[in-house]
């Protein structure tokens, strides 16, 4: 037995699920531990047995072994301590037959006198629900749809700018402008719903001078190009009447060079009532003079990057705070938005998020709050910052399997355990799944063009637990490279569309729609991950269905004995993704393609 490879972090790794359940993981070295116990209780139950002596009172609960990933074995369990409060151990089974006792002080022989001693166990004091991670039930269900504004639809052309061009007639520049507006989303607010969408994440709208208005220098007016305030109110008043949510894209790390606050630190210098505002090194901040040349590393003042057009917020300013707090909850308060997409949210201090958190929480209790980050996100997902991230880790690993085929099928599952393992079952319900977004290549130009090779990826990622994103124009084809390339303007003329892509599109939205519950709460069991067949599959189970994914990478017929798949017989697999009957002999999947089954007992 490996003890270097037995791992457990109390409060991480035992937390609670909900106001009865406390969950519980233990990491072990894979293949090294065949059986483990979960020793728990209250810590205060003692009785008096029939020598008198008084015991603790334990229960012990077998733990399942439920992933595995290239390097550990992770085992689970969940339990309703009656008093809310519990301590707990875990007893380990080698596959060389030998037994530990794994606690709070380490690893001891499991004899009575250790297993009696409450000092030796993990201790979890009282399950507070005010401590407890919650989200909004509401983005479970939902499907979102990114909308870059510029690009999406030309609504009002008498507010684009002056130097707008005609709608679509280039590959878009960066500097350019197309005349995208706030109207031009509440003209297609049925062309969403009937796509099924019932969430739209907006990226940023307020004044700036830029097409992506991430440089913002009034976060309190709606972009003249885009519209005005009442147009914004009548877009979220139409999208709610539909069911569908909107949420605002708040850049906080950084603001644009021409805010009031940056011009007059450039006027005044160190006298100026703002200079606390930044991360000035030294005077001038003038581009040009004093090292502060866009894209060189010799800045005198901390920004996004080395863009000089966009310096870095000092967030622990109480100033600053009291500033952003305002705007946060203003367009919450105003306008009734239902999130905030949080920009470079991981190179803002904790202690602001958390105030943050805070503050928008107790204006709208069920609102939105996603951060962009790009990394492990643990530290922001503990209960007291964010709800979800921007899920890139997940995305990498479904783009190096599906679309850059690198990986194989086994490294895949292994690369997506470990990933659902990292987090709380609570923070994996509500992360935001995407393939591409406005920074990113679109995904059908990371496919080569292969349409299938998107369908593939899309539908995989629907098939897994979290929140599921469109980027605008997927669904009819849109391609397109890196910044600005991705950023195209949305097609509208249906003789331009991918109209395959959109039918694609919409089934498989009303399909995750209609088997939520299962796809959000429900068990993931990996059946076949073939390396040289190129095939994966995979149950999603919950106590009321039984969905099977069949996924065939390869550009090979590949026939998929029913044995393999723990099937009992074809009589009990039903296909619901193309409604058709299933062979007798196997489960058969064409080159490039996948099926879902739902499966009886």
């Amino acid at each position: 037995m490996e003890l270097a490879g037995i791992f457990h972090q109390p409060f991480t790794d035992a937390y609670v699920y909900d106001k009865e359940t406390m969950h519980l993981k233990l990491r072990t070295k894979k293949g090294d531990i065949a059986n483990v116990l979960l020793v728990w209780g209250d810590p205060y139950l003692f009785k008096k047995n029939k020598d008198g002596e008084y015991r603790w009172q334990s229960e012990r609960l077998g733990m399942k072994k439920v992933v595995e990933t290239e390097a550990h074995d992770y085992w689970f369990a969940e339990v309703k301590p009656p008093h809310r409060r519990v301590q707990y151990a875990f007893l380990l089974t080698g596959t060389d037959g030998k037994d530990i006792f794994y606690g709070g002080r380490g690893f001891y022989p499991p004899n009575e006198d250790t297993l009696n001693v409450p000092d030796y166990y993990f201790k979890f004091p009282f399950m507070h629900e005010t401590d407890m991670f919650k989200a909004p039930d509401w983005v479970k269900s939902t499907v979102w749809y990114q909308i870059f504004p510029e690009r999406f639809a030309n609504g009002n052309p008498d507010i684009s700018p002056k130097n707008v061009l005609p709608w679509g007639s280039k590959e878009p520049g960066v500097n350019d402008f197309f005349g995208g507006d706030l109207q031009g989303i509440i003209d297609h607010l049925d062309y969403l719903s009937n796509l099924g969408i019932n969430g739209i994440y907006l990226t940023p709208i307020f004044e700036a001078p830029s097409n992506h208005k991430y440089d913002t220098f009034d976060y309190f007016t709606i972009d003249p190009h885009f519209g005005d305030k009442e147009t914004f109110r009548k877009l979220v008043e139409k999208a709610h009447k539909r069911g569908i949510r909107i949420m605002l894209d708040a850049v906080f790390n950084h603001i644009g060079k021409n805010s009031n606050q940056w011009q007059d630190v450039l006027e005044n210098g160190e006298n100026s009532r703002y200079k606390d505002w930044f991360h000035i090194h030294s005077f001038p901040v003038r581009e040009g003079d004093n090292g502060n040349i866009d894209g060189h590393d010799t800045l005198s003042f901390d920004t996004f990057a080395f863009t000089t057009s966009m310096p870095k917020l000092n967030t622990a300013n109480p100033e600053v705070q009291k500033y952003l707090l305002d705007i946060a909850t203003y367009w919450i308060r105003e306008f009734d938005i239902d999130g905030w997409r949080l920009d470079v949210a991981n190179e803002v201090d904790h202690t602001f998020w958390k105030k943050f958190r805070h503050a928008v929480v107790k204006e709208k209790p069920d609102i939105f709050i996603l951060g962009e980050i790009w990394h492990d996100s643990w530290p922001w997902l503990l209960g007291d910052e964010f709800h979800s991230v921007m899920n890139y880790p997940f995305t990498q690993t479904i783009i190096e399997y599906f679309v850059d085929e690198k990986i194989s099928a086994e490294k895949m599952m292994h690369s997506i355990n470990q990933h659902f393992m990292h987090y709380m079952q609570s923070n994996n319900e509500v992360m935001f799944n995407m393939l591409d977004s406005h920074d990113t290549p679109r995904i059908l130009t990371k496919c080569g063009g292969d349409k299938q090779k998107v369908k593939l990826a899309l539908a995989f990622t629907f098939a897994h637990t979290g929140s599921p994103c469109i980027y605008y124009g997927t669904e009819v084809g849109i391609d397109g490279g890196g910044d600005p390339l991705c950023r195209k303007c949305m097609v509208w003329e249906e003789d331009k569309q991918d109209r395959d892509m959109l039918a694609f599109t919409k089934k498989l939205i009303r399909f995750r729609k209609d088997y939520q519950p299962t796809l959000t709460y429900g068990d993931l069991i990996w059946l076949k991950t073939d390396n040289d067949k190129q095939v994966v599959c995979f149950l999603r189970k919950d106590k009321n269905r039984t969905l099977l994914f069949a996924f065939n990478r390869s550009d090979a017929e590949q026939s998929i004995p029913w044995d393999d798949l723990k099937v009992k017989n074809s009589d009990s697999a039903k296909n619901i993704w193309e409604n058709k009957p299933v062979q007798a002999s196997a489960l058969v999947l064409p080159p490039m393609q996948f099926t879902i089954l739902e499966i009886s007992d």
